[in-house]
């Protein structure tokens, strides 16, 4: 690649740890306006050397263009409570100016025939280095709580069988990730009530906290 690794992944950590700070802020101005918030938690990480050169092979690309054509070398998660939630949090993404979104891949509305259920975005990010601003694409995925933990299982298992499940194992995951759809939608249908549950609760808090 002509690049040490970690002189190449530098400005991808740059990117992940900048992003965490500014996507909790999202967050924070959610509960200082006394508000739910669309965004539950973030998460950040560059993928590891082995797993992009293993995707390089998989994808036919050149390590030479690596920054070009995986958009995934760095990536975010932002997990929401409720489906609703993931328009609210794209719509303020797409009115951020500190980068650019540049493709969006609906998994949700047309969930990938293993089950899986999620809304992606790739960011062009600017990188301020000591060498000047250097673009790169970053991939933020958006679900819910059900929709990661199904993800989460469903990418350790993948790593077992090497993508190959066998059939029961793929059943198996086609009917939990229909649970996990049922679920959302069943919060969806009591989301005020838990939203009230939620603001008392915190209110309480904050009232015991400053006894």
């Amino acid at each position: 690649m002509g690049e040490h690794w970690d002189v190449f992944l530098a400005p991808y950590r740059q990117a992940v740890e900048e992003l965490k700070v500014k996507l909790k802020g999202m967050r924070s101005r959610f509960v200082m306006h006394s508000e739910h918030s669309a965004v539950e938690f973030v998460t950040g990480r560059v993928k590891p050397i082995a797993s992009i050169l293993d995707k390089a092979a998989k994808k036919n690309i050149p390590l030479s263009n690596l920054s070009e054509e995986m958009q995934d070398i760095a990536g975010l998660r932002i997990m929401c409570q409720f489906v609703d939630d993931i328009k609210i949090v794209v719509e303020m993404l797409q009115n951020r100016n500190d980068f650019e979104i540049i493709e969006k891949r609906d998994y949700i509305n047309k969930n990938k025939e293993s089950g899986y259920r999620s809304l992606h975005v790739v960011i062009r990010y600017p990188v301020q280095t000591i060498k000047g601003e250097k673009q790169i694409l970053i991939e933020i995925q958006i679900r819910t709580l059900a929709m990661n933990f199904w993800a989460t299982i469903e990418h350790s298992l993948n790593y077992k069988y090497r993508g190959q499940f066998p059939e029961d194992i793929q059943l198996r995951l086609k009917s939990a990730a229909e649970a996990a759809y049922r679920l959302d939608e069943e919060m969806s249908l009591i989301r005020e009530e838990i939203q009230e549950a939620q603001a008392f609760f915190t209110k309480k808090k904050e009232v015991h906290d400053s006894d």
